[in-house]
């Protein structure tokens, strides 16, 4: 089998990356050589740091990325059994790529979304009805080389074995897939979303710092990985942009503070070395 991805950013390039650790020779594309090669700057990065700490060996590391061709052309995805869709979270963006890969994908391939909130069915709708039986959505987590849940989601027209098979080739790279429902947000982000927004109102209401909310979270719940440091992780300009996806589903219980929105506005969103919610000094913390 030979999988595909579309989309060299962060998902994607993580998704393609444990592909490739998995065995299976990978096409990752993208617009341009130049996003593709800052794609695969990313990876090797990870894979350094991994090998550093013991997680992975630099035979595996070389390996893996040895089994991961970039491509720029959309059409090379012809020749893939399974493509993976990771591209911006936006509808018109998606369909558009996902419609294209009805066009260039043989009729037997696979193909999944990684969207973390847009119905799977509507996403279909981009596709030919003979094609739909053959979609599903498979929502990995950031970050995807170290998250093992992937959310599995049919839409009306996906057949069982479509699903079964993307859940066995999930476990094959060692993923634990579980199945949902295609509602907006699906599972995971619906129960995220509302503690995130519901930790920004404790601090619009000055009750605690994100430092200490992040503390109270990993200590006092568990977690390993408090809410606002989750926030400079993803970005905060993406958790908006779910809040607002979220809200126009479910209503005012989804509505995003006004807090996260003057801080978006203001470039205040984590990410990639911008600043966020926690200090970079604190970032241990």
């Amino acid at each position: 089998m030979k999988i595909g991805v579309v989309g060299a950013g962060l998902m994607g390039g993580e998704i393609a990356l444990v592909f490739a650790l998995g065995g299976f020779e990978v096409l990752l594309n993208d617009r341009d050589d130049a996003a593709l090669q800052r794609g695969i700057v990313r990876l090797t990065a990870l894979l350094d740091k991994g090998v550093a700490r013991g997680i992975y060996t630099a035979e595996a590391k070389d390996q893996a990325l040895a089994r991961i061709t970039t491509v720029a052309d959309i059409g090379r995805l012809s020749e893939c059994d399974l493509v993976s869709e990771a591209v911006f979270e936006a509808l018109d963006v998606k369909q558009t790529v996902l419609k294209t890969l009805d066009e260039v994908c043989k009729p037997r391939c696979l193909l999944t979304s990684n969207t973390s909130t847009l119905p799977i069915s509507t996403l279909s709708a981009a596709l030919a009805p003979a094609r739909r039986s053959r979609f599903v959505g498979a929502h990995f987590f950031s970050p995807v080389s170290r998250m093992a849940l992937v959310e599995v989601i049919p839409s009306f027209d996906t057949a069982a074995e479509t699903q079964d098979q993307v859940v066995d080739v999930l476990q094959r790279i060692g993923k634990t897939p579980i199945v949902v429902k295609d509602v907006a947000g699906f599972a995971v982000n619906r129960l995220l979303h509302a503690m995130l927004i519901e930790a920004i109102k404790l601090v619009e209401e000055g009750v605690a710092t994100p430092e200490d909310l992040d503390t109270a979270c990993r200590l006092g719940l568990g977690h390993p990985i408090g809410p606002f440091a989750l926030m400079d992780a993803v970005s905060s300009g993406l958790c908006l942009q779910v809040q607002q996806i979220l809200q126009d589903a479910y209503g005012e219980r989804f509505r995003p503070p006004a807090l996260l929105k003057q801080r978006v506005a203001a470039g205040l969103v984590g990410g990639a070395g911008q600043p966020g919610w926690i200090p970079k000094a604190d970032t241990a913390r």
